[in-house]
This record gives structure tokens, C-alpha cells and sequence, in this order.
């Protein structure tokens, strides 16, 4: 019987190992067999290779982004913040809208300041009659304020609150620069035109001339118009301590383009057209002359100083009988700033005939 060299029959019995050394003993060859045995020694595989792949694990996630869970735990707080503050407001507005210590007691409670020409008790009825026994909380201040300033006579006015029931009134009044004639009745009137009534009983005494051609339905702008004209009118009397308007008793501002002011004479008013510019000029244009053309003229009652070069005298027909009206007489003058107006002797004048106005050529 033949000897078995191992357990296995054939080579196909002994592995893979037998195989691969049948297979290389054709290659290599009879001279270098057998082989070494370590060339038949697999390395070990990597250990990765036998790991499990990698999975990812599952990550629970809320509704909301991180980001937003944030922003909305803040807009959460500030809302009850807000809140708390709301609720503080309305138990303090709840009080004092109903608490008996904020409330007006009497007519004594409302203090007044700077009424002179205003009434206290009409004020008091027409104004604030609603709000004795009222809370002061609920008094509209704006709108007192606009019917207070509603009153000719005031020109600003301020409502305040002093806690914990009363209300200070403070009235700025409107300055009044002259009389104004509205028909048969005399009233006052302010630089913006504002007519006021004047009251008999009034602490304050005034002397102004009296302004006529303004009438109390014009326009607040024509009459605001014409009062400028007024206190240039006024400005250049008084300019360099000279108070001129102190001679003017009425001034009629009906035309813009010519202001007539009525003054004192020796023998009654004399009326004056000064035209709309240099008012001064042509008012000392006047004393300078006067004296000479009242022995010119009977009787001197109106003077026209429009013109530079000519001055006419009663050019305005007088409120007597037609058989009694004097005529008219144009003399010359010197323009303003000539000799006259610097001291010199003013030339002669005579008076024209049958109130016809002629021009005379200036003396050279």
C-alpha cells in the first residue's frame, strides 16, 4: 500500500495553498522548487475592511430654527413687559379721572394772568362756564386755548394744569397804536389790523390819532396792509427824537398811494396829502411854508405835497355852501432838502386865479 503524505488525497483535498504551489511549480520551474513557504503566507487584510459602514444618526430637530425659539422668548418678555406697563397705566388713569381731589371746585380754582382790557367774568362764562365741578384731566386745554385767542383782545393765550385742581390762565393782550372811526362808533386797532373795542372802564389812557378808510369787514390781509403803512407813516414822523406824529389828530388811509394826515392850524385843521413816500420831507416841507400861504389864501384848510416841484394849495372842496368855497391856489415850493428846509428864506408865492394849479420854473 502507498504511503499518503497527509490527510488529503489530491491537491484539489489540500487547499488552496497546494493549488497555488501546483500552479507556480509549472512557472518556476524544478530548480527552484519548492518555494519558500513564507511567499505563501497572505497578509492580514485591513482592519477596516471587515468594520460595519457608517450611519449617520438620526438627530431630532424641533419645529423651529434655534434662532427663532430665541427671538421668540424675547418678543415673549418684552410683551408681558409691556404688558405689566399697560395695566400700571390704566389703574393710574382709572384714579385720577375719578378721584374727587382732581376735580374743579369752584370759579376760585381758575387763576388769571395779564387781563387788562379782557373780562375776568366774561372769560370765566363764556370760556371755561362748563368746567366747574369737572375733572381737571378732562378739560381740553387746546381748545380753551383757541377760544381764548377767539377774544379781539388777545393776541396769545396759555392753559396749564397745577395739580391737584386748578388751572392757570395766561393772556397776552394786543397793543393798540390808534384809534379807528367804523361809522359813528371809535374803536382801537393793533399793527396787524386787529380793530379792538375800547372800553370807558379800561385802566390804560391812550392818545393816537384817530385812522379813518379801515373798515371793520375788510379783509384781515387790506387792512394788515394798510396798518404798515401807518407805522411807516409814524417811524419817519418820530425818527431822531422829532415826534412829529404828536401833530397828526387823523389820518386817512382809504388810498394807499396817498396818505392824508389832518393837523392843528391856527385857525382850525388843515388836511394834507403826503402822497406814500417820504412823509417827513414833505410835513417839514409844510411848517417851513405854512406861515406864507396862509397870508397867500383867507383861509387854509388842505395842502396837496405830492409833487416835488409844486405844492397846491386847498385843492380839497370844504363841506360849506358853493357860493362860499374859496378857490383853489397852486403855488411852488422848494423840493425837500432846498433852502427852506435848510433855514434860507423860501421864495415868494402868490395865489393863481380861479383854482386853476400852474407850475412855476424854479428860481436860478
Amino acid at each position: 500500500m502507498a504511503r499518503t503524505r497527509g490527510p488529503y488525497s489530491s491537491d484539489e483535498d489540500r487547499g488552496p495553498y497546494v493549488r497555488r504551489g501546483a500552479s507556480l511549480r509549472g512557472r518556476i520551474g524544478s530548480d527552484d522548487w519548492p518555494p519558500d513557504p513564507r511567499e505563501f503566507v497572505d497578509e492580514p487584510e485591513s482592519p477596516q475592511e471587515f468594520l460595519r459602514a457608517r450611519k449617520r444618526v438620526p438627530v431630532r430637530r424641533g419645529p423651529l430654527p434655534r434662532r427663532w425659539r430665541v427671538w421668540l422668548v424675547r418678543l415673549f418678555w418684552l410683551l408681558l413687559f409691556v404688558g405689566l406697563l399697560a395695566t400700571a397705566f390704566e389703574g393710574v388713569k382709572y384714579y385720577a379721572l375719578r378721584a374727587a381731589r382732581f376735580r374743579i371746585q369752584s370759579r376760585d380754582d381758575i387763576e388769571f394772568a395779564g387781563t387788562d382790557h379782557v373780562s375776568r367774568d366774561q372769560v370765566l362764562q363764556d370760556v371755561f362756564g362748563g368746567e366747574i365741578s369737572r375733572n381737571i384731566f378732562s378739560v381740553p386745554l387746546a381748545e380753551r386755548r383757541k377760544q381764548l385767542e377767539a377774544i379781539p383782545w388777545v393776541r396769545s393765550a396759555e392753559v396749564m394744569r397745577l395739580l391737584p385742581n386748578r388751572l392757570r390762565v395766561v393772556i397776552r393782550e394786543r397793543t393798540p397804536i390808534a384809534f379807528v372811526a367804523l361809522g359813528s362808533r371809535i374803536a382801537l386797532i393793533d399793527a396787524n389790523g386787529v380793530v379792538m373795542e375800547y372800553s370807558a372802564a379800561s385802566k390804560s389812557q391812550y392818545s393816537f390819532p384817530v385812522i379813518v378808510g379801515v373798515g371793520e369787514n375788510d379783509p384781515p390781509t387790506v387792512n394788515a396792509a394798510r396798518m404798515k403803512i401807518y407805522v411807516r407813516l409814524v417811524d419817519e414822523m418820530d425818527e431822531g427824537g422829532a415826534h412829529y406824529s404828536q401833530d397828526l389828530s387823523e389820518v386817512n388811509l382809504a388810498d394807499p398811494d396817498d396818505v392824508r394826515v389832518t393837523v392843528a392850524g391856527v385857525s382850525g385843521a388843515v388836511l394834507l396829502h403826503l402822497g406814500s413816500d417820504r412823509f417827513r420831507a414833505r410835513y417839514e416841507l409844510y411848517l417851513a411854508n405854512v406861515q406864507k400861504w396862509r397870508q397867500s389864501v383867507p383861509r387854509l384848510y388842505s395842502v396837496d405835497l405830492r409833487s416835488d416841484r409844486q405844492v397846491i394849495v386847498n385843492p380839497d372842496a370844504r363841506p360849506v355852501p358853493h357860493a362860499a368855497q374859496p378857490a383853489a391856489a397852486a403855488v411852488s415850493a422848494p423840493a425837500p432838502g432846498s433852502a427852506a428846509e435848510q433855514g434860507t428864506k423860501p421864495a415868494e408865492t402868490k395865489p393863481k386865479a380861479k383854482g386853476h394849479a400852474h407850475r412855476k420854473r424854479p428860481h436860478k
